[in-house]
């Protein structure tokens, strides 16, 4: 029996294009269902009754949350073609620093700066490029985060670059004069097919912006 995959998500979200991208590039076929955030239905709810968020995968019934686990849980379900974390158990342990990294220090920043205003936007942008340079620090020369395989760190990653033309207008800063090296990694993971099908285009993001603003009541 072929296997039923289920992908609950919500289109702008850097962390449902985590998933979305893992899928592509095992090459999973799965049935999106686009989620409205203010008005979750019982089946998200149902689906992930901890948290009641996207992106929740659903593979022949069982759900998994949380992005980054999703993507684990994909790679080791899905084992053909390449691995997403490393073997080596030192290597596979960096890639899951830097994925927790990602999590716990960048999308917080990001929040800031297209969500507040004054002092606490130019902090946030601060903070925002610092966490940035850390992580074009960690890439360094590499092709990708793991050298010249693409995988965990780059698809916990890529999600967040759609976004940044609308940080860059609310923020007033280019990321490319503070980070090239990051944004010409970023230039090379919109080249695979995976990437490219998975992430919205950045237009349609600043579009989105103030119209979420209103829906949580920031003006």
């Amino acid at each position: 029996m072929a296997d039923e995959v289920i992908l609950l998500d919500y289109w702008p979200s850097m962390f449902g294009m985590r998933t979305r991208v893992a899928l592509e590039e095992k090459n999973i076929k799965f049935d999106y269902r686009e989620q409205d955030l203010f008005n979750k239905s019982p089946f998200l709810l149902e689906m992930n009754p901890v948290h009641k968020k996207i992106p929740v995968l659903i593979h022949n019934g069982k759900p998994v949350c949380e992005s980054l686990i999703q993507v684990e849980y994909i790679d080791e379900t899905w084992p053909g073609g390449n691995s997403f974390l490393p073997s080596d158990p030192y290597q596979r342990a960096q890639a899951k620093f830097w994925g927790d990294f990602i999590d716990k220090k960048v999308y917080g920043p990001t929040r800031l700066i297209w969500g507040a205003k004054g002092e606490e936007q130019e902090a946030g942008t601060k903070e925002f490029i610092e966490m940035l340079k850390m992580l074009e620090s960690e890439l360094g020369d590499k092709t990708y985060f793991g050298g010249e395989t693409f995988g965990y760190v780059d698809i916990a990653m890529i999600g967040f670059y759609c976004w940044f033309d609308v940080l860059e207008k609310c923020g007033n800063f280019s990321i490319e004069a503070e980070c090239p090296k990051l944004i010409a990694w970023a230039k090379r993971c919109m080249k695979r097919e995976s990437v490219g099908k998975s992430l919205p285009n950045s237009d349609k993001i600043t579009k989105f912006v103030p119209e979420l603003k209103k829906k949580i009541g920031i003006e």
